[in-house]
């Protein structure tokens, strides 16, 4: 346990050095829904239709923006070869670096939520399951994020590969996500898909930390 604080602290420390990457994902989640009203007009009925739609979609794509520095940085300044050869657990620190990843992306978007359902004219019940839904998604998506930027570690233009092998690991958490708010506006049961959602969880966490650090210790042996 306080191998998996110290890591979560290590890396909160070096993200809050570097403010501007870390508040670039949450203006960009901004930004690309701040558009959304531009392209489809500022009608309240239309806005509160499509809003889960845009949340999500604009929660992906910020979450992907920062995905490949999960460990660029520390394999540039050889932090990463010290964690591998260490003898502590790979798999705590790897677990650490993510819930901190989690912590400066993930978070801020889910706790930013609120405001943006305000705009789009959604309803207070159905903002409270957007911010369940992204309690629930954004961790996963780090989870499974991190597979993708340890795979990619050490490469050029390793953002863009880090996109094209997890944007379909993407794909059924964006439909779940949408699908659960979208019922809520509705004002139907969202139990199946929290359910769904907290499996989703569970099976990423379970499998993530053991992928990424064996993806880690090819990466340092070449």
């Amino acid at each position: 346990m306080k191998l998996l604080v110290d890591t979560i602290v290590r890396d909160l420390r070096i993200r809050l050095r570097g403010a501007s990457e870390m508040l670039n994902p949450l203006v960009f989640f901004v930004v690309v829904i701040s558009l959304f009203p531009l392209g489809v007009g500022p009608a309240p009925e239309t806005l509160a239709e499509i809003a889960p739609a845009i949340i999500w979609i604009a929660a992906l794509l910020a979450t992907l923006m920062s995905m490949d520095l999960m460990f660029s940085g520390d394999y540039g300044d050889g932090s990463l070869e010290q964690m591998v050869a260490s003898g502590q657990s790979l798999m705590i620190i790897v677990l650490g670096k993510i819930i901190g990843h989690w912590l400066v992306t993930g978070l801020p978007l889910m706790l930013l939520s609120p405001v943006i359902g305000l705009v789009l004219y959604v309803e207070q019940d159905s903002i409270l399951v957007t911010m369940l839904a992204l309690l629930l998604v954004t961790p996963v998506l780090s989870l499974l994020g991190a597979i993708g930027a340890a795979l990619t570690v050490g490469l050029e233009r390793g953002g863009l590969l880090v996109t094209i092998i997890v944007l379909p690991l993407y794909v059924p958490l964006l439909v779940l996500g949408t699908a659960m708010v979208q019922a809520a506006m509705l004002g139907d049961s969202v139990t199946g898909y929290v359910y769904w959602l907290l499996a989703a969880m569970m099976g990423a966490m379970t499998l993530s930390p053991l992928a990424v650090a064996a993806s880690l210790r090819v990466a340092v042996d070449q």
